[in-house]
């Protein structure tokens, strides 16, 4: 593989994904030129904020598990993944997310492992966004099945992912007549009060500055996610009438 492809996530782009699981992965995916690393001259000391290699080698991980989940890969999953990389990331960083995709596929993943690692180093609303990338791939065919949902469900349990959070995030892709008040983690019964309250925090919760670390795809994706709580916000809003 042309490790000159990734020059910059290895050379500054990456922290705490060097060591752990992860960087077991990509140890077998670089080969000699990760064997420094995996020999122990590679430490992590402490907790380390997560760079924007961090995250797109644990976005581009996590996608290979769910695509491993069922035991085959499908053409259709990595043109439907092709396509959300396109979309999120444009057309030359997708094409060395895919690149590094294809070799991770190819690889043995523990899922749990690799899931309590991000859940060690990676901060909540990182956290979060991942998740909302997760969902937004298992649905990029259209719609989120139920059985990718169960894996999802499970990862994010190993994150450390609260149940309301991952309920909120599932809401903003399989829709039904409650979604709205899933995506701000309340009931119908809530009054308008309660609501306006519930969408304060969670406007806090989801806000792009959260990510902003990660870089400006990254950043963009969650203003995506912003959009998504304030069209629940409203669609409850005119429903009740008030402002």
């Amino acid at each position: 593989m042309a490790f000159t492809k990734f020059g910059k996530w290895i050379g500054g782009g990456l922290g705490w994904a060097l060591g752990g699981p992860i960087g077991g992965i990509l140890g077998f995916v670089f080969g000699s030129m990760f064997d420094s690393m995996q020999s122990g001259e590679y430490e992590q000391k402490g907790f380390t904020p997560t760079q924007e290699g961090d995250f797109k080698v644990s976005l581009l991980v996590m996608i290979a598990a769910i695509m491993k989940a069922d035991g085959k890969i499908l053409k259709s999953e990595l043109s439907y993944v092709k396509q959300f990389m396109l979309r999120q990331f444009g057309e030359q960083e997708s094409e060395r997310l895919l690149l590094l995709l294809r070799e991770i596929l190819r690889q043995e993943l523990n899922v749990d492992e690799i899931c309590e690692q991000i859940q060690e180093n990676m901060e909540y609303p990182s956290r979060l966004q991942l998740v909302h990338f997760l969902f937004g791939v298992a649905s990029s065919d259209g719609e989120a099945h139920a059985a990718e949902a169960e894996v999802l469900q499970r990862m994010c349990l190993h994150m450390g992912i609260r149940q309301s959070d991952f309920e909120s995030i599932k809401a903003m892709f399989i829709r039904d007549t409650g979604s709205a008040y899933r995506i701000l983690e309340i009931s119908p019964e809530a009054s308008d009060e309660e609501v306006k309250k519930a969408y304060r925090k969670m406007a806090l919760k989801y806000h792009p500055d959260k990510v902003a670390h990660l870089g400006d795809e990254v950043q963009h994706a969650a203003k995506e996610k912003f959009q998504q709580l304030n069209a629940a916000y409203n669609e409850i809003k005119q429903q009740r009438g008030f402002n």
